[in-house]
């Protein structure tokens, strides 16, 4: 019922305020994901220098292209790094904008990608000569996997907490990147053993759907949360 004569008749009622158990338990997950970046960010400057290295002197393709990917997925770790501080100084309202650019260039990075990966694999098989074996290439790409593995399994967990589109893609991104560092392992040994030139190529693009894949859903993602702003 409505009094037009009560002082409070044009008093609007407030919307209760968010909860600051929750915000709080937000702005962690936020400090834990800036923590996770910064390793992503650390690990592969250290793994694409080592598998460029490791390309340049055994003439590796798909060592050369692993370092590409790590190369990519440290552009994607810096991408999120921004985001991340978006929110921790603006809050998670000022962060949507940057929430949609992120998700887009993440998309636009596994594209690119995917086609250097369908590059790579068709000059390997006009070539009829597959990766070198290399030492060095070896023990990054086996190390990387148990890093990737870690990686995106926390990202994942994280990203579903903040229903983040772009952590998402970063950590699908980490599971491509361990994805590639099985494919160049069995690539390598394969060769080494049999002589089996054509592994590497056939392993590469395997994974090129899915690729293909997380990049339109990351694009879905970001329209999504167009529409939602």
């Amino acid at each position: 019922m409505r009094f037009a004569n009560s002082p409070f008749s044009n008093v609007s009622t407030p919307s209760p305020p968010s909860s600051p158990t929750d915000t709080d338990d937000r702005a962690a997950l936020v400090r834990h994901a800036f923590t996770l970046e910064w390793m992503t960010v650390g690990w592969m400057m250290v793994e694409s220098v080592a598998a460029i290295v490791a390309a340049v002197t055994a003439r590796s393709l798909s060592l050369l292209a692993f370092g590409i990917d790590s190369f990519i997925e440290l552009i994607s770790g810096c991408v999120l790094l921004w985001r991340l501080i978006v929110e921790l100084k603006h809050g998670q309202a000022f962060s949507e904008q940057a929430e949609r650019t992120a998700s887009r260039i993440g998309g636009s990075l596994l594209f690119a990608l995917a086609l250097y990966v369908v590059a790579s694999a068709a000059f390997s098989f006009w070539r009829r000569r597959g990766q070198e074996f290399s030492l060095l290439g070896l023990a990054v790409t086996v190390i990387a996997i148990p890093i990737m593995w870690w990686l995106s399994r926390r990202k994942l967990a994280i990203a579903k907490e903040l229903s983040s589109p772009s952590l998402r893609t970063d950590a699908m991104e980490s599971i491509t990147c361990g994805y590639l560092s099985g494919a160049i392992v069995i690539g390598q040994l394969a060769q080494l053993v049999l002589g089996a030139w054509w592994v590497d190529g056939v392993t590469s693009l395997a994974i090129v759907y899915f690729l293909v894949k997380e990049g339109l859903e990351a694009w879905e993602g970001s329209e999504c949360c167009a529409d939602d702003g």
